[in-house]
Parts: C-alpha cells; sequence; structure tokens
C-alpha cells in the first residue's frame, strides 16, 4: 500500500455521477479508494488517499466530470496519520484507552475530515470515529478520547475550522463518560 500523506472527496448530488467521480479519480491518480458510498439525502461521496499531488490531481479530475452536480471538493494536504483508520473504522479501542470523551459535528460530511485532522494535531488524543454522513442526515462528526485537557484542546481546535465555514453543528466534551459510550469501539 502506498503512503498516505493526503486526503481528497468529492462530494456530488447525484448517484450516478458519483460512480463516474470515482472512476475517474482512480483512473487518473495513483491514489488509495478510501471511502465511495452513498450519503444520506441522496449523495455521493469518493474520498481518497495518496501523496498530495496525486490527491490533488485526482480531485480536479473526478470535480471536472461532475457535471453540475459538485457539491464540495476538498484536498487536505499533510493529514495526521491518525485519521486515516479513524475513517475507515478501523481503530479498536482498549479499555484503559477511553478516558474522556470529545465530539464534533458539523453540517457538511467531508468538513468533519478537516476537522478531524485540526484535532488530531492540536493534541494527543485517539481519534476513533470520523463518521461521513451515513444515517445522520449528510451530516459528519468525529470522536476522540484522551485526558481532559486533550480532548478540550482537541475539540476546540475541530470546532474552530468548522466554526470558520458555518457549519458547526455542536461540540462535547465528556470529562468521565460512562463505559458504554465506547461499547462499540472496546
Amino acid at each position: 500500500m502506498m503512503a498516505l500523506e493526503a486526503i481528497g472527496l468529492v462530494e456530488v448530488s447525484s448517484i450516478a455521477r458519483g460512480h463516474e467521480v470515482e472512476d475517474t479519480m482512480l483512473k487518473t491518480a495513483a491514489v488509495t479508494l478510501l471511502v465511495a458510498r452513498t450519503i444520506c439525502s441522496g449523495k455521493y461521496i469518493v474520498v481518497v488517499g495518496g501523496d498530495v499531488e496525486a490527491v490533488k490531481s485526482g480531485v480536479e479530475a473526478g470535480a471536472a466530470v461532475a457535471e453540475g452536480t459538485l457539491i464540495e471538493q476538498r484536498v487536505i494536504p499533510r493529514v495526521h496519520p491518525g485519521v486515516f483508520p479513524a475513517i475507515s473504522g478501523s481503530v479498536e479501542l482498549r479499555p484503559e484507552e477511553a478516558r474522556a470523551l470529545g465530539v464534533v459535528e458539523t453540517f457538511s460530511a467531508s468538513s468533519i475530515i478537516e476537522c478531524a485532522d485540526a484535532a488530531a494535531k492540536a493534541a494527543d488524543v485517539i481519534l476513533f470515529r470520523v463518521h461521513l454522513a451515513m444515517a445522520v442526515g449528510g451530516k459528519g462528526f468525529f470522536s476522540c478520547t484522551g485526558d481532559v485537557a486533550a480532548v478540550r484542546a482537541a475539540v476546540e481546535a475541530g470546532a474552530r475550522i468548522a466554526a470558520e465555514d458555518g457549519i458547526l453543528v455542536g461540540t462535547a466534551v465528556i470529562p468521565a463518560p460512562r463505559p458504554e459510550l465506547f461499547e462499540e469501539y472496546i
């Protein structure tokens, strides 16, 4: 598997066009497909990873074939390595790692990746979930854990990105969450 240093995504309003966008992105550049699926409100999202130039090339090509269905395109360079497993759902928390809980929620599925990246870079937290729009009305959210101060700093950093874009829905920092809040991850 190639080194993943950047994430790129294209979100479109057409499922059919989304498949064409996905195919174009994969044929245009040496990128790894991270997510390609329908999301709430009948949209389609394609998320790829790879080196910065390949991701830029793939996103530009995908956006070009979106033909009037493009909702958003985004390239996030130098992504924190903790973001990739959190998107793919492959983070397994050990019980002793489940400490304070932080959550940031946005109106945009694609923006949550950038928010999660900022959070992971801002503090020593475990980013264990980046949720992209499935069954949440097209919104996105991330969850992280660590000590209270680190979680607070991470949530503030992620929320700042969303607030600047005008798409912040809400945040939570729970200093001593009940273990049930982590059950599906432990």
